[in-house]
C-alpha cells in the first residue's frame, strides 16, 4: 500500500488558497481515478483505490497545516510499511508558480506542515513541492500563503496541478528517481523568504 497525502487547511475559507495546493493535487488525483476521499479517521479524510495497478491510499490531514504530522503519523502507523511508500504534496512559495520539485527526502525548507511531519517520521519520505511563489517579498508571509490565486494565475495553476498528478502517477509506478528526472523543473525562483509558513 502506498500513500499520497496532500497538505492544506480544512474548511471552505481556505479552499483555493496557495497553502492548499497539496489538497488541490490529491483531489485531482482522486477525481481522475474515481477514488472517494470521504472516510473520516486519523485526523483527516481518506480513501482507497488502485492506480495503474498500484494499491493507493489518498489522505488529507484536517488538523491544520502546523499539526499535519499528527494526522500523517496516525495514518502511516496503521497503513504504511515503508517510508519510501509515502508521498507528501505541499505548496512552496520559493518555487515560482508552475514549477514542480520532487525530492526523495530532505529538510522542511521552512514549511511548517513538512516540519511537523518530519518531527514524527524523520526526513526520509518523498515530497512533491508545487510552486506558488512570489514575484517579490511580501510584508506578511502568512497573509500571502492564505491568499487566493489571482485570475491571471489560474491557467498556470491548472496546468501545474495536471503535471503534479502525472508526477505522482509516475512516482507510484516507477519510483521517485524516474519521476524526478521527468517532472522536476530545471530552474526555480529562490528569492522569496521561507519563514513563517
Amino acid at each position: 500500500m502506498k500513500i499520497i497525502a496532500g497538505l492544506g487547511n480544512p474548511g471552505e475559507k481556505y479552499d483555493g488558497t496557495r497553502h492548499n495546493a497539496g489538497f488541490m493535487v490529491v483531489r485531482e488525483i482522486a477525481g481522475k481515478h474515481g477514488i472517494s476521499i470521504k472516510k473520516r479517521a486519523y485526523g483527516g479524510v481518506y480513501g482507497f483505490g488502485k492506480i495503474l495497478g498500484q494499491e493507493l491510499l489518498i489522505f488529507e490531514p484536517h488538523t491544520y497545516m502546523n499539526l499535519s504530522g499528527e494526522a500523517i503519523n496516525a495514518i502511516c502507523s496503521r497503513h504504511l510499511e515503508k517510508k519510501e511508500d509515502l508521498l507528501v504534496v505541499s505548496d512552496d512559495v520559493v518555487l515560482a508558480l508552475g514549477v514542480l520539485r520532487l525530492r526523495e527526502k530532505g529538510s522542511s525548507g521552512g514549511h511548517n506542515g513538512l516540519s511537523s511531519i518530519i518531527s514524527y517520521l524523520g526526513a526520509d519520505f518523498a515530497r512533491l513541492r508545487v510552486g506558488v511563489g512570489m514575484e517579490k517579498a511580501v510584508p506578511d508571509m502568512k497573509d500571502y500563503v492564505l491568499s487566493n490565486f489571482r485570475s491571471e494565475e489560474q491557467p498556470i495553476l491548472k496546468e501545474v496541478i495536471s503535471r503534479a498528478v502525472l508526477c505522482a502517477e509516475e512516482w507510484l509506478v516507477s519510483g521517485a528517481k524516474k519521476a524526478m528526472g521527468i517532472y522536476n523543473d530545471s530552474k526555480a525562483d529562490g528569492k522569496a523568504p521561507r519563514e513563517g509558513l
